[in-house]
């Protein structure tokens, strides 16, 4: 992607993910855009074609771009998901992934259980030793931190691939992808030595044995520990009721505002 697209792009990006411009709203005109970047109206028209590629906006000849509802946004595409965990919506983007996880993984691990060969243990093997090795290394430097969720996702992709099923590796490609930048947030480092590695390790095991039913199980309760981890997240991003509001008043919190009856007003 060219440096002068890449800029406008991912601002345009996180206004419509924001609410910033809201659906069914338009986008600048080409000419606009050109003269609001600095830009050549060449670049912003890669701009806006990049925008509806992404599923964020839609163009209508001679009605120019409005913004689509997020139902039709493509949230595997890395400027959108990162636009979404910068925004209010990212616990439900977390929350999204991981139950397409779960939709996948769980059946994946029992399918890899049954049809895994010795090279595909040795892959699941080798990825687990490097989780292990970067995890060491992430307490003495924070910088190692990323390797760790390298090795991780390959260790998931390990066990797609053992399933020996073409269409469920292309499904599941971009979401691995995709999720080195989602399960970052909900990362709990201090866990990983007695429940993180050794649910991964508990999952090779079952594979390299040949226990569907344990496999699965090991693969259940994995994602169940990140469902738990996912929800101290958004415990945490939730603001205080203490938290003053613009007008130095209390602010109610989310669950506050969801257990109150419709129609009832908040007090000023």
């Amino acid at each position: 992607m060219p440096r002068l697209h890449r800029g406008p792009l991912q601002i345009l990006i996180g206004d419509i993910v924001n609410g910033d411009i809201g659906v069914g709203e338009s986008l600048p005109r080409e000419t606009d855009l050109a003269a609001q970047f600095d830009i050549s109206r060449g670049t912003a028209r890669e701009v806006i074609r990049s925008l509806e590629e992404r599923g964020l906006i839609a163009v209508k000849h001679g009605r120019g771009a409005a913004v689509t509802p997020s139902d039709r946004w493509d949230t595997l595409d890395a400027g959108v998901l990162a636009a979404l965990l910068s925004g209010p919506s990212s616990a439900k983007t977390l929350a999204d992934f991981l139950e397409s996880r779960r939709v996948l993984e769980i059946g994946a691990a029992g399918m890899a259980a049954e049809r895994a060969d010795e090279s595909d243990v040795a892959r699941l093997s080798d990825a687990l030793a490097a989780m292990r090795d970067a995890a060491e290394r992430a307490q003495r430097n924070p910088a190692a931190e990323r390797q760790y969720h390298e090795a991780d996702i390959a260790f998931h992709r390990a066990l797609i691939q053992a399933t020996k099923n073409s269409t469920l590796v292309g499904l599941t490609a971009r979401i691995h992808s995709a999720t080195l930048e989602a399960r970052i947030p909900t990362a709990r480092p201090m866990l990983r030595g007695s429940r993180t590695l050794p649910e991964h390790e508990r999952i090779m095991q079952a594979v390299a044995s040949g226990r569907p039913s344990a496999a699965r199980r090991a693969m259940k309760e994995h994602l169940d520990s990140v469902e738990e981890f996912l929800a101290e997240y958004s415990a945490e991003r939730e603001p205080s009721a203490e938290e003053p509001d613009g007008l130095g008043r209390p602010r109610p919190s989310r669950t506050a505002l969801a257990a109150r009856p419709s129609g009832v007003p908040v007090r000023p």
